[in-house]
């Protein structure tokens, strides 16, 4: 038989595995959840950490609690804007008849969906049609000069949004290259701020109308080509949007950078840093919550810059496709409107929540960024 004293110190040993094994187990899953929690953070979805504490147990009546306060309360808010908007809406008649409701306003959605859907059917087929062609013409002479011929039907709705972030990124970052080592240079300079200082107090609260015919006429001198890489619709929208986007930028960084600790530049100055290594060691790293405010006003600016000067100049975009819809008139010309509407206040937070996300990303206090 075995002894007891054996057994129980056998038993010892299994529990204390199994314990260990339970310890590590718990740690495991601690370690993801904070992982998890931490990612949601850095992204911006905050709303859903409280349903990870949820699921792993921690705290259920303080969890529902939050989750009733983070997603609860802004869908109901939601919810009620469009309960009043159903209401008014029902009680305004224009000239093209009743202005559009939510319901209204989705249907209209649902319809240049499938609008696009039908659009990129008959691209597809375009292009099968060129390719049935071409190699017919290919079997009778296998010499023969093959042309595939650019698809030229009307662009969609989507289409329409492509081109209008495309233009307003190209731009934002054309002024975001001129905006921070400009900054830079003023933040550590007061002679050059000083200099400079009026010409941004004269430039910056000019409106894109007055930018756009004259950066129209400028394009239209200089860039001139047979084969152009970019179209000009595209160049002009581009560069209203820099000049009309970088000034909140370059403010924040010349502010941002003139108020570094001074101890810090001495610092550099006493360990004889160069003047690259001080703004990339120390202007730029204690500057950066004021650039990247900066940034979030310039790219929320830009966009609405662009819808502008799209609508003024007849530019391919989501501004052309607002007028276009006004300028036709018909019964669904509204709703339509009001979803392009929609669309360009979503992308409007999706370019803020993209910059937020950046800021957290290369922030060196992450704590500090709200």
């Amino acid at each position: 038989m075995l002894n007891k004293n054996i057994f129980i110190s056998l038993l010892g040993i299994d529990a204390s595995r199994r314990e260990g094994e339970v310890t590590e187990k718990k740690y495991d899953f601690e370690l993801l959840k904070n992982k998890v929690i931490g990612f949601l953070e850095l992204i911006g979805f905050t709303w859903f950490v409280p349903m990870v504490r949820l699921v792993a147990g921690e705290e259920p009546k303080k969890q529902l609690s939050e989750i009733i306060s983070r997603i609860g309360l802004p869908l109901s808010a939601i919810l009620l804007f469009m309960f009043i908007w159903a209401g008014v809406a029902s009680n305004i008649k224009t000239s093209l008849g009743q202005l559009p409701g939510p319901v209204q306003v989705w249907e209209q959605s649902v319809g240049l969906v499938d609008e696009h859907h039908e659009e990129r059917a008959k691209e597809k087929a375009f292009y099968e049609r060129q390719e049935v062609r071409n190699t017919k013409k290919l079997e009778e002479n296998p010499d023969a000069e093959i042309k595939i011929r650019p698809y030229t039907g009307k662009a969609t709705f989507f289409d329409q949004i492509l081109t209008s972030m495309g233009t307003v990124l190209t731009g934002f970052l054309l002024g975001t290259l001129i905006a921070i080592p400009l900054g830079i240079a003023c933040g550590l300079s007061n002679k050059l701020y000083t200099a400079v200082g009026p010409l941004i107090q004269i430039f910056k609260p000019v409106s894109p109308l007055a930018w756009l015919p004259i950066i129209t006429m400028v394009v239209s001198a200089v860039y001139i080509s047979d084969d152009p890489m970019f179209a000009k619709s595209f160049v002009n929208s581009a560069l209203t949007v820099m000049l009309c986007s970088l000034w909140p930028t370059l403010i924040n960084t010349a502010v941002g950078v003139s108020s570094i600790d001074k101890d810090l530049l001495n610092v550099g100055r006493v360990i004889k840093l160069n003047w690259w290594t001080t703004v990339y060691k120390i202007a730029i790293p204690s500057a950066l919550p004021m650039i990247f405010t900066g940034l979030r006003i310039s790219v929320g600016i830009g966009w609405m810059v662009l819808i502008a000067a799209e609508m003024l100049a007849q530019n391919p975009g989501l501004g052309k496709f607002v007028w276009d819809e006004f300028q036709n008139g018909s019964s669904n010309s509204l709703g339509r409107i009001m979803v392009a509407v929609v669309v360009i206040g979503i992308v409007g937070y999706v370019l803020d929540w993209i910059m937020l996300t950046l800021q957290k990303l290369v922030s060196y206090d992450k704590a500090a960024v709200n």
